[in-house]
């Protein structure tokens, strides 16, 4: 089993990979983050991947996200697929769901602002990805450290993104 964690390059993405490394290294368990590439411009700008106007070279965003992964969590794995299209988010989140499953997690840590609210918006992937009850949700809402006694912070993370503990 292991916790996998969607991954966008997002701020709340970053803090479920660490939230992860936190949990997984008191739970020995393994960690990899997933991500899904569509090869279209739009979403790459939707995301912040690129700049408007800019080139999109795959490739290189891409290499970006394993290189942010690997700065962030250096035992994680990272996992990517790419696709032609850029599909309703409902179908983005099943190509997600299916590459999470190649895992076989036992948790899927979400960093979102959204899931689990009372009015959830459409465009939401993570509400899609929550929805499978196959795993359990841990959602990351917030970039701060964890406070459950056990937890050790992963200092450096919080210290290069100015977040003290409450």
């Amino acid at each position: 089993m292991t916790f996998v964690v969607p991954f966008d390059g997002s701020e709340l993405a970053e803090a479920a990979l660490i939230r992860a490394v936190e949990y997984g290294t008191v739970l020995e368990e393994d960690v990899t983050a997933v991500t899904v590439v569509p090869e279209r411009k739009r979403y790459a700008q939707e995301k912040g991947w690129i700049d408007e106007g800019e080139e999109y070279d795959v490739e290189a965003v891409v290499d970006s996200l394993r290189e942010q992964v690997s700065t962030l969590a250096p035992d994680a794995t990272y996992d990517c697929e790419r696709i032609r299209e850029f599909p309703p988010e409902a179908q983005l989140a099943d190509h997600i769901e299916r590459l999470a499953r190649e895992h076989d997690p036992s948790v899927i840590f979400l960093g979102s602002e959204n899931v689990g609210r009372i009015v959830t918006p459409l465009t939401s992937v993570g509400v899609h990805v929550a929805a499978d009850e196959e795993y359990d949700i841990f959602v990351v809402r917030q970039v701060a450290p964890p406070r459950v006694k056990g937890v050790k912070p992963h200092d450096d993370f919080y210290r290069s993104n100015n977040v003290t503990e409450e």
